[in-house]
């Protein structure tokens, strides 16, 4: 049985944990609100936007060969945009972006991997340790996106994996980032980047006419709208992965925080315990004492 002193260490050591798995909840909750704000109103926005988009590239894609950003091609190099986080402590958020990632270069994209075809832009420090410590090519890591997000700090990210693509470097590009559900939830989400996915025939409106007039002309749509759009999907993904990061660690620092308490309730019992035992030892030790004397 541990003695008195060490329990009571250990009790403060607990409880020290807790008051910091505490604070950084309610530092994360606070975090989580103002996040949520943000892709909860660019959603709606982003997601009509890229749907109008997608049917404007099948349009052009059927009557000319200039979007350039909805040419399907032959995958020979990819190009993958990992988003994780700078700072750990929110349960699996991280992890399971990396394992996806393994997932989709060992089965899909194996060929390529064995080329050494898979480039990397990794956004976060947490996803390029461990494509550092394989080894991969990561051709640019940018941390400091996730510092005080905003639109204008993304475009030169957006531009260099567009210029990628439509300079052939890439054959196709992919993101793989957690998508915000709820402070509990996080869906892991791989979304083809480009070329841009035009609409499946099942998922066409019986109906709808694909003739649009296009003001001011089918140009300035490819080299002005389209861009601007990607950059737009390219935002949203950041603000889902940072929304998803303060709930991932709020929900863990949660669960850590009552884990703390469960074992201070534990602890607490076992010192009460060993102080009744040892008060017990210590009165029966003064009656052996004096019936001693007696004899």
């Amino acid at each position: 049985m541990s003695s008195l002193k060490e329990i009571r260490i250990r009790l403060a050591s607990v409880s020290s944990t807790r008051q910091i798995t505490n604070a950084m909840k309610m530092v994360s909750a606070a975090k989580l609100k103002k996040a949520q704000d943000a892709i909860t109103q660019i959603r709606p926005y982003a997601d009509k936007l890229y749907e109008l988009l997608k049917r404007v590239s099948d349009t052009l894609s059927s009557e000319h060969d200039d979007n350039i950003y909805a040419i399907n091609r032959e995958i020979n190099r990819i190009l993958i945009v990992v988003i994780s986080s700078n700072r750990g402590l929110c349960g699996a958020f991280n992890t399971s972006v990396i394992r996806q990632v393994m997932h989709l270069i060992h089965t899909q994209y194996s060929k390529q991997l064995a080329r050494n075809d898979v480039d990397f832009i990794v956004i976060g420090k947490k996803g390029a340790e461990p494509l550092k410590r394989l080894k991969y090519k990561i051709i640019n890591q940018r941390n400091d996106l996730l510092e005080k997000l905003n639109f204008d700090k993304i475009i030169p990210v957006a531009e260099e994996i567009m210029k990628g693509f439509v300079d052939h470097s890439y054959d196709k590009v992919l993101l793989v980032y957690n998508q915000f559900k709820n402070a509990a939830v996080q869906i892991l989400i791989t979304e083809q980047f480009l070329p841009v996915m035009v609409p499946e025939e099942e998922d066409k409106q019986p109906g709808m006419s694909s003739d649009y007039i296009y003001e001011p002309d089918k140009d300035f749509i490819v080299k002005e709208l389209i861009p601007r759009s990607l950059k737009i999907q390219l935002y949203k993904a950041l603000l889902d992965s940072i929304a998803s990061e303060h709930g991932a660690r709020m929900t863990a620092m949660h669960k850590a925080t009552d884990n703390a308490s469960e074992i201070m309730r534990d602890l607490r019992l076992h010192y009460n315990k060993a102080r009744q035992a040892s008060i017990t030892n210590e009165i029966l030790e003064i009656v052996s004492g004096a019936e001693a004397l007696k004899g």
